[in-house]
């Protein structure tokens, strides 16, 4: 998540400077990332099942609202990056930008907000 957070960050910058191909690289390795962590989640959430936060209190309110935060956005946005990507790899530009304005941000929310969930749960 990590990962793909600074990969986020710079295909941003690089749109803005319009450099358009390190643009689709940094989204490309941006989605990489997201489908590499999102299947070692899952391999050790099989393996392991679920981790309980132990903190109490406001912590434990804390955590709970940015996990579920978390969630919820994360389920939206698989369809989000599949159609914001295939819409820019077919250089069906306007209607990326149009998407890519809702994508974007929640996609690099979802991404901070999993490295916060995962430092709460085994800090």
């Amino acid at each position: 998540n990590g990962a793909c957070f600074v990969f986020l960050v710079f295909g941003f910058r690089a749109i803005r400077g319009g450099d358009w191909e390190l643009h689709r690289k940094c989204m490309l390795s941006a989605f990489g990332a997201s489908s590499i962590f999102l299947a070692s989640y899952l391999a050790r959430y099989a393996i392991s099942g679920t981790v309980r936060y132990s903190g109490e209190g406001a912590l434990k309110a804390l955590y709970l609202l940015i996990l579920f935060s978390h969630m919820l956005l994360a389920a939206l946005l698989v369809p989000m990056v599949l159609r914001t990507l295939f819409l820019g790899l077919k250089r069906r530009d306007e209607s990326h930008r149009r998407i890519a304005r809702w994508t974007w941000p929640i996609w690099a929310y979802v991404s901070v907000t999993g490295v916060i969930v995962f430092v709460m749960l085994y800090s």
